[in-house]
Order: C-alpha cells, then sequence, then structure tokens
C-alpha cells in the first residue's frame, strides 16, 4: 500500500510496508467471525452475572436490515429512566 514510519514514544524509528487494514469492513467481519470459531466452547456471563451461555450459541449479527427482529411492541426508557414508551 504505501511505505510508513513507525516509532514508540520518540525512542525509535523505523520503515516498514504499510498493511492492510483490518479493523473495519470484511476483513474484521472475517477475522471476528474466526474468533468466535476459536471461542466457541468458552462460557460466557449473561444478564448481571446470573445466566451463562457457550459464546458459540449466540448467532452471527449483519448490517442488512431484512435478518434483525422487528422491535414492535418493546418499551424503550425515555428521559433520564424515569418513564418510558412502546415502539
Amino acid at each position: 500500500m504505501g511505505i510508513i514510519r513507525i516509532g514508540g514514544r520518540g525512542t525509535s524509528r523505523r520503515v516498514e510496508e504499510k498493511k492492510d487494514d483490518n479493523w473495519t469492513g470484511p476483513a474484521f467481519k472475517e477475522y471476528s467471525e474466526q474468533k468466535k470459531q476459536e471461542a466457541k466452547n468458552e462460557y460466557i456471563s449473561m444478564g448481571r452475572g446470573t445466566a451463562k451461555i457457550k459464546f458459540g450459541d449466540i448467532s452471527s449479527s449483519s448490517n442488512t436490515s431484512s435478518n434483525t427482529s422487528s422491535t414492535k411492541g418493546m418499551w424503550v426508557g425515555t428521559g433520564r429512566g424515569t418513564g418510558r414508551r412502546k415502539l
């Protein structure tokens, strides 16, 4: 991609080839799916620490709106948490 200078707190400098970013987009999606597969048998806490489930049991998310469930009929907190309204 290009050449960049890397150094730590001004104590050293080195020049390296810039690698493709993998913290966003399809590259990050692949990375996160790979990490999820590696940790699928690990347990995670849910519900204020009162329940635990396997990490592999959580479904993958997607950016498309067709895969999201409807929020119709759910309650949403308003103000400073003192009020609520129904969607």
